[in-house]
Order: structure tokens, then C-alpha cells, then sequence
């Protein structure tokens, strides 16, 4: 079986930020930065339940409105995290419009925000029906970067510099269960949802001597339908590692910067990591509160990332975009020069 989700850059690494990863034999999706979203379809925008967002720019904020009137109407709870100043962003985004139609609405849309201020979590609850006017926020804890969590999943975050709060964020697998394909077969099971449904009560931590049972249509040849969790986790499953996704878009090169980058993406299967500029051009990186390509790789290198995608390029380099990519793997392959310098 495969991991529990498939991050895809939203654009080309040209474009607006933004990370959809969506899951597998689900109808959900997470989405990392809101830019431009016009590439995700209705469906895709649908699925979306979390939306990680790293700071209100509007490259990385403007898509929200598109989220927002494709889910009117429809019964949805979604979930949006972002930094200091986000709740009265979202605030002034939602009363921007007139909601003097919304009690018609048969299905109610709820927004739950939450601001990421220092050490504590600050959320409120914006309704369609009530006319998205926001209810009184609840405060939380922000304890070790943990942001979100539930049985499949968790996400960290960690705040940094870019002149304002920017987030970086990464997302880990608790555990993967992959399926012996060979078992299957051998059992007389065909794959289906079911193999979803059982992956979620190993996540869920339930009973393991429980029954569980899996629908005839998957099983017509099968000794039996029925098997305690156990069972099936021991002849079915080869548990492992669960792969992490980090996200960093639009970070400065600093010291406090770079502890925090490295500590987000260590030993990530999957880097998705900003690379404005040409390290040629780190002086304008260095003003705009960037990072240049190399320094992306370098930060790939020292998090000991297996594989990492280099985006969000200055338009200054178009048709030489290549040029970015070489040089982030470049400086992510040099071990010798890849971590011989701090920040400066």
C-alpha cells in the first residue's frame, strides 16, 4: 500500500506557492499556501479539509476567495492555520463581501481559524449562516512546534523570519502499511477501500484482537470474510517508517532561520523548499528576505532530506530557471562547502 498522501507542487516552480497533497482512498486533501489556484480543479478544491498558510502576501493568500465560493453551500468544516495577525486578516477578507443571502444556504459552511502568536494557538469559528462574523476566540498551547494532529497524521510548524512571521511546516506519516501484495493474493482478498478502512483502525490504535471484516465483493474465493486485526496486520502487513513532507517558502538566510529550517525538514522524504535567486544575487536575496538556490540546497543537505523540489523563482531569471535548479543540487551534493559556513 501506498503512503497515506501524494504532495504535488499547486504550480510550476515559477508560479504562486503552494503544496497540495492529497490523500490516497480518501476524499481529502491538505493544501500548504493559497496563491494563485485557478491549476486545482473544483473537485481537487472540494477535497481540501486543512489550509496551511505561511504568511498573508497575497501571492500566498489570494486563492483563499477561490476556496471559499467553491465550498458555499456545502456542509464542510474547514480548517486554516496561519501567523501572528491571521484571525484579523481572515476577519477582514470574509466581512469584505455582503452575506445578506447566506440563511438560504440548506448546507452550512464553518470556518475554524487559527493564529500561530508565539507560544499560543489563537482560534476562532466563522459560520455562513451567522454571516462569517467571527465568534470568540479560544486560546491554546504551542508546545514543540506541534501544530496538528490526529491518528494518521501530524503537522509541525515553526515560525520565521521574512520581516513578518512566516511559517514553515512539516506533515509526517505516523507509521506506513504496506501490503504484501503476495499475502493478498494467496488469501483470495482483492484490493479495494477496505484495505483504507483497515490501515485507519491500526492508525486509530483499536483493539487489535476486534473483528474486522472485509466486504464479500473483495473476497469471493476467501476462506472467510472475517479476521481479527491482528491477524490481518500479521500476515498482510509490513509496517515501517512514515514519510514526512516539509514545506519553507519564503524565509531569510539567518542563523535563527536555518535552526529552525533544518529542524523542520530532518530526514524529510520530500523538501519542498524556496529558491528565489542565484546565490550570485544574495544581496537581493538578503533585502527581500529570501533565500537564493543554494542556499536552499545547502539546508537540504544539512536536514539529510532524501530528494528535495526547488520553487518560487524571481521572474528576473526567466528562461534560465534551470540555472537555479543546477546550482541547488550543486551546492546540496558538495559536502565539503555544503555546511562550512554559517549564515553571514
Amino acid at each position: 500500500m501506498p503512503p497515506i498522501f501524494n504532495p504535488r507542487l499547486v504550480n510550476n516552480p515559477a508560479g504562486d506557492p503552494g503544496l497540495f497533497i492529497p490523500f490516497f482512498y480518501e476524499r481529502r486533501a491538505l493544501l500548504f499556501d493559497a496563491g494563485d489556484l485557478s491549476a486545482l480543479s473544483a473537485r481537487d478544491i472540494l477535497k481540501i479539509t486543512h489550509v496551511f498558510i505561511t504568511h498573508a502576501h497575497m501571492d500566498h493568500f489570494i486563492g483563499f476567495d477561490r476556496i471559499l465560493r467553491i465550498c458555499l453551500g456545502r456542509e464542510k468544516t474547514l480548517h486554516v492555520f496561519g501567523p501572528e495577525g491571521f484571525l484579523s486578516r481572515m476577519s477582514a477578507k470574509l466581512s469584505a463581501y455582503s452575506w445578506n443571502l447566506v440563511h438560504n444556504y440548506e448546507n452550512p459552511l464553518i470556518l475554524t481559524a487559527t493564529e500561530i502568536r508565539g507560544t499560543e494557538l489563537i482560534t476562532s469559528c466563522f459560520q455562513c449562516r451567522k454571516g462569517f462574523v467571527p465568534e470568540p476566540a479560544e486560546t491554546g498551547s504551542f508546545e514543540g512546534c506541534r501544530l496538528y494532529s490526529e491518528p494518521a497524521f501530524g503537522v509541525k510548524a515553526a515560525i520565521l523570519d521574512h520581516d513578518i512571521a512566516s511559517m514553515g511546516y512539516s506533515v509526517r506519516e505516523r507509521f506506513s502499511v504496506n501490503v504484501r501484495k503476495e499475502m493478498l493474493e494467496a488469501m483470495k482478498l482483492q484490493p479495494g477501500p477496505w484495505l483504507y478502512e483497515f490501515k485507519q483502525a491500526l492508525y486509530a490504535g483499536e483493539d487489535m484482537q476486534g473483528q474486522f471484516e472485509i466486504p464479500l465483493k473483495f473476497a469471493s474465493g476467501a476462506e472467510t470474510t472475517k479476521f481479527s486485526l491482528q491477524e490481518l496486520a500479521d500476515r498482510l502487513t509490513v509496517i515501517t517508517p512514515g514519510r514526512k513532507i516539509a514545506y519553507i517558502a519564503d524565509a531569510a538566510w539567518n542563523a535563527e532561520n536555518l535552526e529552525k529550517m533544518i529542524f523542520l525538514a530532518r530526514n524529510a522524504d520530500h523538501l519542498f523548499i524556496e529558491g528565489a535567486f542565484l546565490d550570485e544575487d544574495k544581496q537581493i536575496a538578503r533585502r527581500k528576505k529570501h533565500l537564493t538556490a543554494g542556499q536552499a540546497g545547502r539546508i537540504a543537505s544539512a536536514a539529510g532530506v532524501k530528494r528535495f523540489t526547488l520553487f518560487h523563482f524571481s521572474p528576473r531569471y526567466s528562461g534560465r530557471y534551470d540555472m537555479l535548479v543546477r546550482q541547488a543540487r550543486d551546492a546540496a551534493a558538495d559536502r565539503q562547502n555544503s555546511w562550512g559556513v554559517m549564515p553571514r
